[in-house]
């Protein structure tokens, strides 16, 4: 009996309660090799208050902050639009939103960051010494310590860290050199991925200039709208639309080059609109792609929803080699596509038309690979009509888009090419993201004992 009761309860000395709230007291003690020392030792708040719109003409860099970059310059404004006092932030000052940050919202204000002021919101603290404030901001970024920070956050509805509830949480707090070597190796993995992040983003350019290379396309952005008069032929004249047909001749001088400018739908057997029939994301039914499902220029299918099965469907399910277009989303990405070749039922909403190509004249491939390419984006920037913040391009517009068309052959060669520059994107993105996790998680194995 004895034993049982000692499991449930736990004993705290008088000397460690500082505050009448069981859950703080109820957490699972941190473990680490390293001396385990309150912050309130090694931390300061900084409640140094500015009145700004006592300059009313003075520009002033306003900081915000988020748990996705931690601090970043937010925006600037003049005195005069500010009627409050905010918090001043220095080099190595960390700050966070007392919140938000059991969700990670704290961020360390560096040198590169331009911005020094803050809402008053915000809890702003600084280091001594002995902790070198990237060390601590590191460990907020650790599973264990997020864990540690819900675990002393309050309030029913909104949960709030205050800066006295921070301070009696204890830290693993190696020497100052012990840190520096942490966060130097740290950093090492960071450089990495950095590495190869960039390196991808080399590769992802250089599919850009193979294209304009092997189509024999001038780089779009180093020709300029001519003002002269423009001609279009009686057989090419699919419109009664004087900015139309202007965009249009405009786009293909734009895009000429070793080989004819063929129109999509000189090559398209079959297209079809989408389901307007409201998804769910209870997984019962037929799963529907929607337009968030499409990322550069594959297939997500991490978030999906779901359709009733009926016969209402049949003539929507997709098939294999369909090619998804994106006909409504911001500016950037409508007209964004992939191509289907997922395995089993699959069908798809309205914001999406189904494209399915003629394979004799063209490699769907190639095609995707120009749809998702600036040669496409070009037209699809002139071509899409906004309407309230989101850009259009209906099915009638969509088939008059124009193809560089080489030979099939020529198109699989190219498309092989691609394909070949792609996976190694996708390789050298999962080494970095890889990179990134292993950082953080190496970096957390050496402060917290299992």
């Amino acid at each position: 009996m004895s034993s049982n009761l000692q499991f449930f309860l736990k004993f705290i000395s008088l000397d460690e309660l500082d505050y009448w709230d069981v859950k703080r007291y109820v957490i699972t003690d941190i473990k680490s090799k390293y001396p385990l020392i309150k912050l309130s030792s090694l931390i300061n708040e900084r409640s140094e208050k500015v009145k700004l719109f006592e300059e009313p003409d003075k520009l002033f860099g306003i900081l915000g902050v988020n748990n996705k970059i931690g601090l970043f310059d937010a925006y600037t404004q003049y005195g005069n639009e500010i009627n409050q006092a905010y918090k001043k932030v220095y080099d190595g000052d960390l700050a966070y939103n007392p919140y938000r940050i059991n969700v990670g919202s704290i961020g360390l204000k560096t040198k590169e960051l331009k911005n020094n002021f803050i809402s008053p919101a915000y809890v702003v603290f600084s280091s001594t010494e002995k902790l070198n404030p990237n060390y601590l901001y590191k460990i907020f970024k650790t599973d264990t310590f997020n864990k540690i920070i819900n675990d002393n956050t309050t309030g029913s509805v909104r949960q709030n860290l205050k800066f006295d509830t921070l301070s009696n949480i204890k830290i693993p707090l190696p020497t100052i050199e012990e840190q520096n070597k942490l966060l130097e190796k740290y950093n090492d993995k960071i450089a990495l991925a950095q590495s190869q992040e960039k390196k991808a983003k080399e590769i992802e350019q250089s599919i850009e200039e193979y294209l304009f290379e092997e189509l024999g396309i001038e780089k779009i952005e180093e020709k300029k709208k001519s003002s002269k008069l423009q001609f279009i032929e009686f057989k090419n004249l699919d419109r009664w639309s004087v900015d139309y047909n202007s965009k249009l001749s405009y786009i293909s001088s734009i895009l000429m080059g070793k080989y004819n400018l063929v129109k999509l739908g000189t090559f398209l057997n079959r297209y079809q609109y989408g389901l307007s029939e409201k998804a769910s994301i209870e997984k019962i039914g037929v799963p529907m792609l929607r337009m968030n499902n499409i990322l550069d220029g594959t297939l997500d299918t991490n978030k999906l929803k779901y359709i009733e099965d009926t016969l209402k469907i049949e003539d929507f399910i997709l098939e294999e080699n369909d090619l998804l277009f994106n006909r409504t989303n911001s500016k950037e990405l409508v007209g964004k596509t992939a191509i289907f070749r997922e395995k089993g039922k699959f069908t798809f909403a309205s914001y999406l038309i189904r494209l399915k190509l003629n394979f004799n004249i063209v490699d769907i491939n190639y095609i995707n690979y120009l749809f998702n390419s600036s040669i496409l984006q070009f037209q699809k920037d002139l071509v899409s009509r906004q309407t309230s913040g989101q850009a259009n391009i209906n099915a009638q517009e969509l088939q008059m888009f124009l193809f560089p068309l080489p030979s099939l052959n020529l198109q699989k060669k190219m498309a092989t090419e691609i394909t070949k520059r792609k996976e190694k994107i996708n390789q050298l993105k999962q080494q970095a993201l890889k990179n990134r996790e292993n950082a953080i998680k190496e970096f957390e194995e050496e402060i917290f004992a299992k």
